[in-house]
């Protein structure tokens, strides 16, 4: 949904009647998906949903299943794992020539895309769902206290999240906090501090309402730990090294609850001591949806495939190659794909969820931050904890300019085909020019962010203007 185009899909006559058909799904008892808040249905909460503790914590998980189907950190082929891992270096298009994903592999995205349109609109879509959550919660009195101070918190943390990555896709950006048709309209966009500044306080006080247990008994919904994750990340992206270091230090030194999993099959599976916070499949017996996206079984691939380059970079001794990474061969070439997750099918009862955060992450947003304080030991300590895991020697690394290096190779190892870590590092690192120049003939530098959508800018000029180079 356009938060400058909300009169084209949601006037407030209909904005009404999708809440009366909530308000309608939600008594009806047969509608037992709605309901069951473990398994999150894609529904925009109404004032009158959260009346009742049972619909309300609902129509907040209704925002996880939004997460987990189309915006942002889901497993799909619109998620940032597949677009922009075409975007950087990771994965190789095999796809149709009408599919969109092909712009980003070939970079030739241009303003009216209709794939950059999609992940516009899902992304506003979304948080126009969360403040209506919001201010859905703001008002309800008959919730007991603390279930209104969780739900609030999970909502927090997921617009936070969503605007995480609109940032650092697009730069400036407009952050709505409100429903208000009149004011969505006519929003502007804020600098990147100011983003950072903003998401921030909706991290802040999302951890100050979380708990430090989960909501339920699988690690599906957000809590403190979850939003520790994101704060980690955030910082670090901030060039916070102090900050990112308390946070991640949080969750790695909390190991009656987290642990790295040492064997590197077990990373991904539900049960996983390492995972932070996971989305649960929408279906009992589905698995993530990262296995049917990037696992294929006959040649050749019949969308994306892992780059040569970056399955020959590995160390052969390395257990992520033998372990994350499949390959099919038709005699003459061979193929390679991301199997981190090992379900593409139905397996009756499910087995993998896709995984937003985890532990492997944190260790090494801990040894970017010590290596940034001078730290050497420290960040000598936890590259090693995720090499030694992979079967690796100690690093060989023992000065800041060469832990660097050392660090963003192994986030290329360790966080490949997930969320477009690679692209993100690359960007922040400033190599991005370096790396994709050679290999991209359409590369240009101010690649670096995406153009905001043509019919946004034409709709509310107060977005412009658009991004360079577009």
């Amino acid at each position: 949904m356009k938060i400058n185009t909300i009169k084209n899909r949601v006037t407030p006559l209909k904005l009404k009647s999708v809440f009366l058909l909530l308000f309608l799904s939600v008594a009806c008892p047969s509608c037992e998906d709605f309901l069951e808040v473990d398994d999150p249905s894609e529904q925009i909460p109404h004032e009158e949903v959260f009346t009742d503790e049972a619909t309300a914590t609902a129509a907040v998980t209704a925002l996880y299943g939004r997460l987990r189907d189309e915006v942002m950190v889901s497993g799909s082929n619109t998620g940032m794992g597949v677009l922009m891992g075409l975007y950087a270096d990771e994965l190789d298009f095999y796809g149709m020539p009408w599919d969109t994903s092909q712009t980003f592999y070939f970079h030739q995205v241009l303003p009216a895309d209709s794939a950059v349109q999609r992940i516009w609109d899902n992304a506003y879509s979304l948080i126009y769902m969360c403040n209506a959550a919001l201010e859905g919660l703001t008002n309800a009195e008959q919730l007991p206290v603390e279930l209104n101070q969780q739900l609030k918190g999970e909502t927090l943390f997921i617009r936070a999240l969503v605007n995480f990555y609109l940032v650092n896709l697009f730069g400036e950006i407009p952050y709505p906090q409100t429903t208000n048709y009149q004011l969505n309209t006519q929003i502007e966009k804020i600098s990147i501090a100011m983003v950072y500044d903003t998401l921030l306080d909706d991290l802040n006080q999302s951890k100050l309402l979380l708990g430090e247990n989960y909501p339920t008994r699988e690690r599906t919904r957000a809590n403190t730990w979850a939003v520790s994750a994101l704060l980690a990340r955030v910082y670090l992206y901030m060039g916070h090294w102090q900050e990112a270091q308390t946070e991640s230090s949080r969750i790695i030194d909390h190991s009656s609850l987290f642990n790295l999993e040492m064997d590197l099959n077990k990373v991904f599976l539900k049960e996983s001591s390492s995972a932070i916070l996971q989305l649960k499949p929408q279906t009992q017996g589905s698995n993530a949806l990262e296995g049917s996206t990037y696992i294929f079984v006959s040649t050749p691939p019949p969308f994306v495939a892992l780059s040569n380059t970056l399955v020959a970079s590995m160390d052969p001794n390395d257990l992520r190659r033998t372990n994350w990474v499949g390959e099919i061969s038709d005699g003459s070439q061979t193929w390679y794909f991301a199997n981190k997750y090992k379900q593409f099918l139905n397996t009756g009862s499910s087995m993998e969820y896709s995984i937003v955060f985890r532990l492997g992450e944190q260790y090494l947003i801990r040894a970017e931050a010590r290596n940034n304080l001078n730290n050497t030991l420290g960040a000598q300590q936890d590259l090693n904890a995720i090499r030694l895991r992979a079967g690796l020697d100690n690093t060989q690394a023992n000065t800041s300019e060469q832990l660097k290096q050392e660090i963003l190779k192994e986030r290329r190892f360790e966080l490949f085909a997930e969320h477009g870590h690679r692209w993100f590092d690359i960007r922040r690192f400033g190599v991005a020019d370096q790396i994709l120049a050679p290999i991209k003939t359409g590369w240009q530098t101010t690649d670096v962010l995406l153009p905001i959508p043509e019919t946004e800018l034409l709709l509310n000029p107060n977005l412009e203007p658009q991004n360079p180079g577009y």
